[in-house]
Parts: C-alpha cells; structure tokens; sequence
C-alpha cells in the first residue's frame, strides 16, 4: 500500500462506519477502495471488508450499552434467522462471485428509493402495530436477509432497516441497534470462514477498521443523544440509496461535461 491508500482506506472507512451505522449500504464505499483503490479481487476484498464491518459494530455497541440503548429482547426472533441465513451466505460467497448479484441489487435500489420516498411517515411515525406478515413469513424474509448480508453485505443495512421498520413495524433507531448485533454476531461467524479460505488481507482490513471504528462510535453518540436522529437516518437513507443507485448504473456519464 502506498501512503495516500492508508490515508483513503482510514477516511472511508470513517465516512462508512457513519453511514453503517445510521443508515446502510457503507459497504459501497469500502468495498470500491478495497477493488478500486488497493486493487484486492472481489473475494478478497469481501472478506477483508468484514474486518472493519466487526470494528464498527464493536465500537457502535459500546457506545449504545454507554447510552443505554442497547434493548435487544425484543429483536431476538429476528436475530436467531437472521444470523443463520448469513452463515449460509457467506458459504455460497467463498465459492461463487457476487457480480450477478450487483446487478440485481442496482434494480432493488431503485425500488427502495420509491418507498422512501412515497410516504416519509411510515419511516418516521412507525404504526407500531403487528408486523405485516405471519411469524413464519417473517422468519423466512429475515433468513434471506441474512444469506443477502453474509453473501456480499453491501446493501445490507439499507434492505434490512426497510425490512424493519416497514414489515416488523420498528423505529429506525430501534431497528438500527438491532441492525447492528446481528451484522456484528454474523460477521464473526463470516470472518471465521473467510480467513479459513485464505480470502482476508488482515494489514489492509485493520487499517480500514481504524477508521469505521471510529465512524461506528460517532454515528451511535449521534443516534443515542439527538432527538431528531431519526429523521437524519431518513435522510441520510435517501442520500445513500440515491448515491448508490447513480454509481451502479454510472448516471453521471449522461451529463454533456463528463462526455
């Protein structure tokens, strides 16, 4: 690596850990410095991109168990299929490239973005009622999940807080916390079997988790102690949907000053 990698690989993972841990889709960013940036193939790039993905999710807990926000009894039923998808997944991913599941998941952004934005108040004054499905349905959407999370993680958050909060009928903040213990309890599962397959640089994902350790600690102070957090994670959800839906089908190409 040479010096301005170090100093790219800190600031995005930084700017990642942030966006991980209010929104989703964090990955986007880390995974094109690891391909992009410090030329690691895809497989290797998407088991070293774990490492930062459990720095963050360590630092992010921390500080919710500080804040006391750390409530997850009533996410258990989500976890437990969750978590179990995503070790499927991460099995697939160690054999099989994630190229055609990019081009779905291009599509799926742009779905995600209507809902977003067709009606703000289903993301910002859930209903609180009974989720939108029967229990063993529930169980199976959050079983896909997780197999989508443990295959290629980018994405991740942003399906996952839809899920939540839109079908189990969750606050984004509520939803985020537990976003974040099952990425976190999966992710030691996925590293665990990446490393086994010789597919982490671990020099490379520690460098990069310095930085989304300190994004993930950030956005959890910001989500623990401001009272429009919510809406900000909102926010930052649309940003992050829109960015990923322009750099996956290269939407700038069509403007008259970049041809």
């Amino acid at each position: 690596m040479e010096p301005t990698h170090y100093i790219i690989a800190i600031i995005g993972g930084f700017v990642a850990g942030i966006i991980n841990t209010l929104a989703g889709n964090g990955s986007a960013i880390t995974l094109s410095i690891l391909t992009e940036v410090i030329g690691l193939p895809g497989n290797m790039a998407n088991g070293t991109n774990r490492v930062g993905i459990m720095a963050q999710g360590i630092s992010s807990l921390f500080n919710y168990k500080k804040n006391d926000k750390l409530h997850i009894n009533r996410g258990k039923h989500i976890i437990i299929p969750t978590v179990i998808g995503a070790i499927f997944g991460v099995l697939v991913a160690v054999w099989v490239s994630n190229e055609q599941f990019k081009s779905v998941f291009r599509f799926l952004m742009i779905i995600i973005l209507v809902i977003l934005l067709v009606n703000p108040k289903k993301w910002l004054i859930p209903d609180g009622g009974k989720p939108l499905l029967p229990p063993v349905l529930m169980f199976i959407v959050f079983l896909l999940l997780g197999f989508y999370g443990g295959f290629i993680q980018m994405g991740m958050g942003v399906y996952f807080l839809a899920t939540m909060v839109l079908l189990a009928k969750y606050k984004i903040a509520e939803s985020n916390v537990i976003k974040i213990v099952v990425v976190s309890i999966y992710t030691i599962i996925v590293l665990a079997i990446f490393q086994y397959n010789g597919l982490i640089d671990w020099k490379v994902g520690a460098i990069m988790a310095i930085g989304q350790a300190a994004g993930g600690w950030f956005g959890a102070s910001f989500a623990s102690n401001y009272s429009k957090a919510d809406l900000w994670a909102y926010r930052l959800l649309i940003f992050v949907v829109i960015a990923a839906i322009v750099k996956m089908f290269k939407l700038w190409t069509y403007l008259p000053f970049f041809n």
